[in-house]
């Protein structure tokens, strides 16, 4: 059975003895890098800073939701408005993998340039062990790479550190749990490193993360309510996906032809494999009505996945 309790004590000691010098950690809010911050800031204490970067793909408010719950934990935290730089480097791409290393190599060159003001020679990171088995290496196929192990370039300018590496998520929620974090956290839903830009697929653009941005929170929305009136249980990971392609509609009298938004949830315990979620249709169709009216200048269609884990990922690139 997993201690969590013996892994924070070995793991603040390893790394208390290798971090000599500061150290900066890419965080999210999640509950992946947030337990890999409190288990460096235990270890090297302030020799910590937290850097959360906006891409322009974060979930609503979620920045300012990070920040402000970073912060409350007792965490140096520095916000990066890079939306500019993400969304030039993304013009244009449309390939999930070369998406994937674009922004996983943005990211190391936005944290090169804070270490060297900062003196930072330790980059530490919330990889977990889906991360890199999904990533490939050694006999391992690639199933997609990961932003924070197959994303990441070749040439980096500090030494790495992933005190998570061997776990998976149902042992990272317990540790979570065992560090203090609120359950708020250690129980939210996974997010991708690279954000809504794999929740677009094709042309991640600023207009294309501005729909599914929207169509992500209401899908949270109505699952959370529908789950605290005991109408379901709660899923393990819900969200929504912007197609490519369009479908014809009707507004009124008048025709449309709109974007398609895709429903995904799913039942899992770490993310290596998952079932579909069985939503009650009545919470479908209020998922459904609130994403048409509130995007109704720009979606025309909803639809629901049915594809389990495998043959289809959780997320669609």
């Amino acid at each position: 059975m997993f201690d969590a309790e013996k892994f924070i004590q070995e793991k603040v000691r390893e790394l208390r003895d290798r971090i000599r010098g500061g150290a900066i950690i890419g965080a999210s809010g999640g509950v992946d890098s947030t337990s890999s911050a409190i288990l460096v800031n235990r270890a090297i204490g302030e020799s910590l800073l937290c850097v959360l970067v906006d891409t322009g793909y974060m979930r609503k408010n979620e920045t300012e939701t990070n920040e402000r719950l970073l912060k409350k934990l007792g965490l140096n935290v520095l916000v990066v408005d890079a939306k500019k730089r993400f969304y030039d480097k993304l013009s244009g791409v449309v390939d999930p993998e070369q998406k994937r290393k674009i922004i996983g190599e943005l990211f190391i060159r936005i944290f090169e340039e804070i270490a060297r003001k900062e003196n930072a020679r330790f980059f530490v990171q919330g990889t977990i062990a889906p991360d890199w088995i999904e990533s490939g290496g050694g006999l391992r196929d690639r199933i997609k790479s990961h932003h924070n192990v197959g994303g990441l370039p070749e040439k980096i300018e500090f030494e790495i550190v992933e005190p998570l590496r061997d776990l998976y998520k149902d042992e990272v929620r317990i540790v979570g749990k065992a560090l203090g974090l609120p359950s708020e956290l250690y129980e939210r839903q996974p997010f991708p490193g690279p954000g809504l830009a794999v929740r677009i697929v094709g042309e991640a653009t600023a207009e294309n993360a501005r729909i599914v941005r929207e169509a992500c929170a209401i899908v949270e929305e109505e699952i959370e309510k529908a789950v605290a009136k005991g109408e379901m249980s709660k899923p393990w990971q819900y969200f929504a996906v912007l197609l490519p392609c369009k479908a014809v509609g009707v507004h009124g009298d008048v025709r449309v032809y709109g974007r398609v938004v895709v429903v995904r949830s799913v039942e899992s315990l770490d993310g290596m494999s998952a079932a579909y979620s069985k939503i009650p249709h009545e919470v479908l169709e209020r998922i459904s009505v609130r994403i048409s009216n509130t995007l109704k200048d720009d979606v025309s269609r909803v639809v629901f996945d049915v594809t389990n884990k495998p043959p289809g990922t959780i997320e669609y690139e």
